[in-house]
């Protein structure tokens, strides 16, 4: 598979794809090793700085991997990939290969050891940087590092969870820059 990962910078991919991603963007989740992969929610944490609220079950794998490594990437895949990634989030990393599995392809990342999924639209590579809610939420805050994203993608179109296994796709976009008078020095261009 021919993928174009380009550096992005927070100022034009990584609070924007944050920031847009309402109500409940559905994701893959990469760990250090190579076959470690989650399919989860997320909600940015700021609006200002590449911090992500991030919930993940004590049940799961990916809360004790995640705890030790204080890592992860989070891989935002397209609509074309909804099916593989309800699947990738119904079997465990710690007893399969994912990867091998749903046919991903991992790609080194530049910051951290947990791989980019080359057929996702865009991988943010994140580190934990709290913990403090996490034995009572399981909530960790991570912070996006580095971002990276396939321009060459031509499916572009996101997935959000709304609940009972049913998600919305992205549609239509609407320019609202010139409203958000609050904050101007944060709005990208």
């Amino acid at each position: 598979m021919a993928t174009d990962f380009r550096k992005a910078c927070s100022a034009d991919l990584l609070l924007p794809a944050l920031n847009s991603a309402q109500p409940r963007p559905f994701h893959a989740f990469a760990l250090p090793g190579a076959s470690r992969t989650a399919s989860w929610n997320f909600t940015s944490a700021s609006a200002i700085t590449p911090e992500i609220a991030c919930v993940v079950s004590p049940g799961d794998y990916s809360f004790s991997a995640l705890r030790k490594t204080k890592e992860c990437v989070i891989a935002i895949p397209t609509v074309d990939l909804a099916r593989k990634v309800v699947d990738i989030g119904n079997c465990s990393g710690q007893e399969v290969d994912k990867f091998e599995k749903f046919g991903l392809t991992p790609q080194p990342g530049k910051v951290v050891k947990a791989p980019l999924i080359a057929e996702c639209l865009a991988n943010i590579e994140c580190r934990v940087v709290n913990t403090t809610l996490v034995n009572r939420y399981c909530l960790f805050i991570l912070e996006g590092v580095q971002a990276w994203i396939d321009r060459k993608r031509k499916e572009r179109r996101t997935f959000h969870a709304v609940g009972n296994g049913t998600f919305i796709v992205d549609g239509r976009t609407l320019d609202l820059k010139k409203r958000m008078v609050k904050w101007p020095e944060h709005i990208v261009d």
